[in-house]
């Protein structure tokens, strides 16, 4: 067609042949379905599965020919009989009867042929995933596994090392693990035996086991060998294609129909043993990973976080709390590099998609009059380079294998319909790879990318016809389709429903192209001019940032998601209300006033202003004093000092707990934030305490262990420009009608506390009438010495006590006599594994008359009034 043109640059027009063609949905989703069941099933079910499809299609086909010939014979007799019968109606009437005969047999023999297609897919589908799963169960690795045994082996990374997230244990932060995929190659036992095989795992290298320099390759840091620069983990740098030699544990895969024969638990304090360096095109690729990554150091935290990952993929600097954001607001698919990012930088050399006869017209291939056939040569490179430097995620090889197609259309001016181009990545990426077919990310991928070639246009112009700016259709229709076709499933996942989604994307939207080519020209500009290259990315953080806005503002909304079951059960569930909404909404549409209202009680709904809130729950209270979040196990306490200002004691675990409480409480100035010790549970949930408020100061106490959380507490304190105080006993504090006194820790505590807990911040409040004691986690050494203290003798009879140490049995019998409170408040997580609070401890406190409240039963706490008028109020 192109060549036929005449035109250097080819045909203006490629020949658009007929309606969509659909041909190919049907088999894909046979292989798809097959490859799921089949990777997990036995090899015998496998072989059964392939045998019979094989022999029903060759059935199929057999008989598809036999009715072929069948037709062709009552053709010709058709026609003979209206030769004889010419000039006769009876005549006309048999050939018109038998041309009907043989236009059934073509339906008959096209009907059999694609139900024999379909099931020849199925047989290949399951013959690949047969022999994907017998690569788990051949060579030594499985037997290894099954007897937990020691081992030195060989290995080749497949993958990009990653961190897991840490997590909260009770009073201490667990340590992150590291992670990549692998191949083992070479193993030798502790006997001496050496077995070679190619077996694919998971290698687990265990936080405390990655610091240092690598050893290894061609020297004393090893020719490939990735070196540590600036605190970086030489894990971390390490290349996929590398090999490398490590001594690990071999044990079974964590849970079954996972493309794994076994883990790898790296031991010891073992460092990075190069033995090969990774391949060319990686090294390549590592050059310009890590170019970007000294291009956007400057940058504030969330553009330095985001950038990384939305260009190639690289989330080492993204926060849990940024994460938790991107996921409440299911901006997931923006937080790491996706197909989306394939399509803009093709879009930009071959021009938009949406034009679908020109689309070779508007890129810069077409204004450096670059040939049709050129364009997709130099598109087919740029894909795989793409592919290579942002590595082979489900998303990416989706969008990759669809842009290869569109390419090969490009090149041969034939008509580019991306629906079959969709259906054709599928068949051909699962059956590449069949563990694709149990990919959340490769189903959520394929959903989307089916929403914006069904739903959206057919919403956009629905919405066009109702005067909606063509620009903004388009946007909210792409928006909304996605989200109403993958909510199901992220549901599934994260056993909830986000009533954000649509707007955060939608505004979010705007912003991905401008920083995903400024993302690339900076990692374009990083090995040449790295001057170049930190202007780009300066420019580029200014998109960056409005998207990691848009996340946590989305995600800060008090109702911002709802809970929902996580269940395929659940999905349908979902999928049945979305359909039910859009049919709602439809006829919403013709009506503007009834369409308002849904809008702005939604908008409340989300929102949760803190005077609505208020008149609709009662929460919080007028007048409230004080009041206790219901934040796990943990502690967030908050002082009222009025007109939305607090003083808050503790962060808790969680921010996003923390965040919640305080925006209930309609807390936005926090003149000081008093964390009385380091344990996690006190102090992990500070960047929710400080989101998007304004703090006058952190104070701490002067202990500082752990150290890990120490330095946590300082690195959020300077990144936020907060000044950090240490408390010390006798120190006097007001702000508003709130004032308060430090009874511990001393200044130079004799002899040393035996732990962070013993070195908690104490606090004796006066909030106008009401008398609060704040005893951190203080344990009985620290409270019999704070009894003895002088500043003892003002403790008697305070009328509220929050209870050290989440009400754990170990508490002084003196000092719960000696301040006999009339409100005893406990901070504790349901279900916990310490037995918090004891009951020993519950039953003291009431035998001296105190009234015992505990978060995990009654929710929030706050306290209100003084003397006889004391009360709580509960939400």
């Amino acid at each position: 067609m192109h060549a036929a043109s005449g035109r250097r640059l080819g045909a203006s027009h490629p020949r658009a042949e007929g309606p969509i063609d659909l041909r190919l949905v049907a088999p894909a989703a046979a292989v798809w379905l097959t490859a799921a069941v089949s990777v997990g099933a036995s090899p015998g079910r496998v072989t059964a599965v392939a045998t019979v499809s094989l022999i029903a299609a060759g059935a199929l086909s057999v008989a598809g020919r036999r009715t072929a010939r069948t037709g062709r014979g009552d053709g010709d007799t058709g026609t003979g009989s209206g030769g004889s019968g010419a000039g006769r109606g009876e005549a006309g009437t048999g050939r018109g009867g038998s041309g009907a005969g043989q236009g059934r047999g073509v339906v008959r023999r096209g009907l059999w042929v694609s139900v024999a297609a379909v099931l020849l897919c199925v047989a290949a589908a399951a013959a690949s995933a047969g022999l994907h799963a017998a690569d788990l169960r051949r060579g030594p690795v499985p037997a290894l596994a099954e007897r937990y045994a020691e081992v030195t082996a060989e290995v080749e990374i497949t993958s990009d090392p990653r961190l897991t997230r840490p997590r909260i244990s009770g009073d201490h932060v667990a340590p992150a693990a590291l992670l990549f995929d692998a191949d083992v190659t070479r193993v030798t036992q502790a006997d001496g035996t050496v077995l070679a095989t190619r077996t694919p795992v998971l290698v687990i290298v265990d936080a405390r086991s990655r610091r240092g320099a690598p050893r290894g390759f061609g020297g004393r840091s090893g020719r490939g060998a990735p070196r540590e620069t600036g605190g970086r983990s030489p894990w971390l740098s390490l290349l996929p294609s590398t090999r490398l030699r490590v001594a690990a544990r071999v044990v079974p895969a964590l849970s079954d129909g996972e493309d794994i024969a076994a883990v790898l638990r790296v031991r010891g304090s073992a460092l990075p043993d190069v033995v090969g360096a990774p391949s060319g095109p990686q090294r390549f690729a590592g050059r310009l990973r890590e170019g970007l990554r000294k291009a956007t150091d400057g940058l504030d935290a969330d553009a330095r976080a985001l950038l990384p990952g939305l260009v190639v993929g690289d989330t080492s600097r993204v926060t849990p709390e940024l994460d938790d954001a991107f996921e409440a607001t299911d901006l997931t698919h923006l937080l790491a590099v996706s197909g989306g990012n394939l399509v803009i930088v093709l879009a930009l050399f071959i021009g938009p998609p949406g034009l679908a006869q020109r689309v070779e017209r508007r890129g810069l291939a077409a204004r450096l009059g670059v040939p049709l056939r050129a364009t997709a040569l130099l598109g087919g490179g740029l894909t795989l380079a793409f592919v290579v430097v942002c590595r082979p995620d489900p998303s990416v090889l989706r969008a990759a294998a669809c842009g290869a197609i569109s390419l090969l259309a490009i090149a041969t001016g034939r008509r580019r319909s991306l629906i079959p181009a969709l259906a054709a990545a599928v068949l051909l990426l699962v059956l590449y790879d069949p563990w694709l077919a149990r990919s959340y990310g490769f189903l959520l991928s394929v959903l989307a990318t089916g929403a914006l070639l069904t739903l959206a246009p057919r919403w956009s112009a629905a919405l066009q016809r109702r005067r909606v700016p063509a620009r903004v259709a388009e946007a909210l229709a792409a928006a909304a389709a996605a989200q109403a076709l993958c909510a199901p499933v992220v549901a599934v996942l994260s056993a909830r429903v986000s009533l954000v989604a649509v707007p955060c994307n939608l505004l979010a939207e705007f912003a991905v192209a401008p920083a995903t080519v400024l993302g690339f020209a900076t990692l374009a500009a990083a090995p040449l001019a790295m001057p170049v290259a930190e202007v780009l990315a300066w420019w580029a953080s200014w998109p960056a940032r409005w998207i990691a806005g848009i996340a946590r503002t989305g995600a800060a909304q008090p109702g911002a998601g709802v809970d929902w079951p996580d269940s395929w059960t659940g999905a349908l569930l979902l999928a049945l209300g979305t359909v039910a909404a859009v049919a709602v909404g439809r006829r919403l549409l013709r009506h503007p006033l009834p369409s308002g209202v849904g809008a702005v009680l939604l908008l409340l709904f989300v929102v949760q202003p803190p005077p609505l809130t208020r008149v609709i729950t009662g929460w919080p209270p007028p007048g409230w004093r004080f009041a206790m979040c219901d934040v796990g196990q943990g502690d967030t306490s908050v002082l009222a000092v009025g007109d939305g200002s607090a003083v808050v004691v503790d962060a808790g675990p969680d921010p996003v707990l923390a965040d919640r409480c305080l925006s209930t409480l309609g807390v936005t100035r926090i003149p000081l934030v008093v964390l009385t010790h380091f344990h996690a549970d006190h102090v992990a949930g500070l960047p929710g305490v400080l989101r998007g408020r304004s703090v006058g100061a952190i104070e701490t106490t002067g202990f500082e262990e752990p150290l890990e959380q120490a330095e946590f507490v300082r690195r959020e304190a300077h990144a936020r420009h907060i000044p950090l105080t240490r408390a010390v006993a006798g120190e006097r504090r007001s702000a508003g009608d709130l004032d308060w006194r430090v009874l511990w820790p001393p200044p130079d505590p004799f002899p040393p506390p035996d732990g962070p807990n013993d070195a908690s911040v104490t606090l004796l409040v006066r909030s106008a009438g009401l008398r609060l004691l704040l005893l951190g986690d203080l344990e009985p050494p620290a409270q019999r010495a704070l009894a003895r203290s002088p500043a003892a003798a003002g403790l008697a009879g305070v009328d509220v006590l929050k209870v050290a140490h989440h009400g754990s049995a170990y508490q002084d019998p003196e000092l719960i006599r000696g301040v006999a409170p009339r409100l005893a408040l406990i901070s504790v997580g349901g279900d916990n594994t310490y037995g918090h609070p004891a009951p020993s401890t519950v039953a003291a406190l009431r035998a001296r008359g105190a009234v015992v409240l505990r978060t995990d039963e009654d929710g929030d706490l706050a306290v209100t009034g003084e003397g006889e008028g004391l009360g709580v109020a509960r939400h």
